[in-house]
């Protein structure tokens, strides 16, 4: 039986922002939410934020996430007068406490269960995570014995210069029998450098305390400014990748493609330099994305092509051609076998089966059936200065180049718009309609022979 409680208080004054510290995103998700999504495995009791700074931004941005309690920290005085705060709520329990940091994102779930695994087993008063660091400046040293029971733990800031030398470092994160970290929780003093209160003060007075070091120390960085948060990203991005391509997934230069961890990839995908996969995107096997194309929230099927083009909030079929820059959005679902080309864009438009949209085209609030040929230059009026409007278009049916279908318009099956036609009216089936001046041509007309217009006087 396991509580959970993450310190979430600090404002970040190093992040030179607004933004309380651990609502910053890292990958599509904010600090807070990776630190959440960690424990999720270990199924636990209670989740606690403890918040301060800013903490109705932090409660409001978290409310998605039902189950989260929150406790207030409304005074910043240190990790230890942080968990002080969870006296009163978890008063009568009697198991175990796992305290993690809200700025430490990349903390994967496998150690944390290695770290409590560790704590029941040997039935340790605390148990904490520890690695060793080539260079440990300004993190806690933590002293050891033999069989990694720690026997003392002192900040970077409070080391002498022998203590410093010690490799062992502490990386915040704490497992503590809850029982006795109550009975020494009111006793915290301090007397430090910072007068704060630290919780591994309280580690010190409970025992006993074992040391768990962790495999890879990369998972213990802490966020404190925009450089460590971009150094987060770049591991958790090689992490994403190195999954994905183990699974089966092409990647060409893979350091110049992004993929957040939402992402869900097929076997035989194959992803082109600079492009950027995001949100609840789905792309099944046979697909080919990019070079240079941003995909979010969408989902594209089997054997689909998109190069340079953007793509948000939609769901492209099999084997549909998207591009080069193209750009869908808006909620717009493409059937299977559609061709979509240079400079298009579609916003809330539903194209059915083998349509094609080849370029220079904008269809915004349409519907179209199968097998219709979108001609160059074709655009849905959609506006009015007021509302939005729909433009139906039925099966088979071809629109000109330049021409204009002023909404809200229908046009039949098997219709056809002649080019440079501007539709104001319904057109029906098996149709062709004709919408625009009649060609008149002068003979004998040549820029010789123009009317004189008068000179201005300079």
């Amino acid at each position: 039986m396991v509580v959970v409680a993450i310190l979430a208080a600090g404002r970040g004054t190093r992040m030179k922002s607004h933004l309380p510290k651990v609502l910053h995103s890292l990958g599509g998700k904010s600090l807070l939410e990776r630190v959440i999504d960690s424990v999720e495995p270990l199924s636990p009791l209670r989740r606690i934020a403890i918040v301060g700074y800013k903490a109705e931004e932090v409660k409001i941005a978290m409310k998605p996430i039902s189950d989260l309690e929150f406790v207030e920290q409304t005074q910043q005085l240190g990790t230890g007068h942080a968990i002080q705060q969870l006296l009163p709520h978890l008063e009568g329990y009697d198991g175990d406490l796992l305290v993690l940091n809200g700025d430490v994102p990349l903390l994967c779930s496998e150690t944390i269960e290695n770290l409590l695994e560790t704590h029941q087993k040997y039935q340790n008063a605390a148990t904490i995570l520890t690695a060793q660091f080539s260079n440990p400046k300004g993190y806690g040293r933590v002293f050891c014995n033999s069989l990694n029971i720690v026997e003392k733990i002192v900040e970077d800031k409070d080391c002498t210069l022998d203590e410093k030398k010690n490799c062992r470092v502490n990386a915040g994160i704490y497992c503590f029998r809850w029982r006795d970290l109550a009975r020494v929780l009111p006793h915290l003093e301090a007397n430090n450098a910072q007068k704060e209160y630290y919780i591994t003060d309280a580690v010190t007075k409970v025992a006993p305390v074992m040391a768990v070091d962790i495999e890879d120390s990369q998972e213990i960085l802490g966020i404190n400014n925009r450089l460590q948060l971009a150094n987060a990203y770049e591991i958790l991005q090689r992490r994403v990748k190195e999954k994905w391509m183990a699974a089966g997934v092409t990647m060409v230069n893979p350091g110049s493609i992004t993929i957040d961890e939402t992402v869900e990839l097929e076997s035989d995908v194959i992803i082109e330099p600079q492009t950027h996969l995001r949100g609840s995107t789905k792309i099944e096997a046979g697909c080919r994305i990019g070079p240079g194309s941003l995909i979010e929230n969408s989902k594209l099927g089997k054997n689909v092509t998109a190069q340079y083009s953007v793509i948000t909030d939609s769901s492209i079929q099999d084997g549909t051609r998207i591009g080069p820059y193209a750009h869908l959005r808006n909620h717009v679902e493409v059937a299977a076998g559609c061709r979509i080309g240079n400079f298009v864009e579609l916003k809330k438009t539903t194209l059915g089966e083998n349509t094609n949209v080849a370029h220079l085209s904008y269809l915004g609030d349409t519907s179209t059936g199968s097998q219709v040929n979108i001609g160059a230059g074709t655009i849905t009026a959609n506006y009015d200065g007021l509302n939005k409007h729909r433009t139906i278009i039925g099966d088979r049916t071809g629109t000109g180049s330049n021409s204009v279908l002023v909404a809200p318009v229908s046009i039949g099956n098997n219709a056809y718009i002649a080019a440079g036609s501007t539709i104001t009216k319904d057109v029906p089936n098996n149709s062709l309609a004709i919408a625009r001046s009649r060609q008149e041509v002068k003979s004998d007309w040549n820029i010789k022979n123009k009317p004189e217009t008068p000179q201005l006087q300079k």
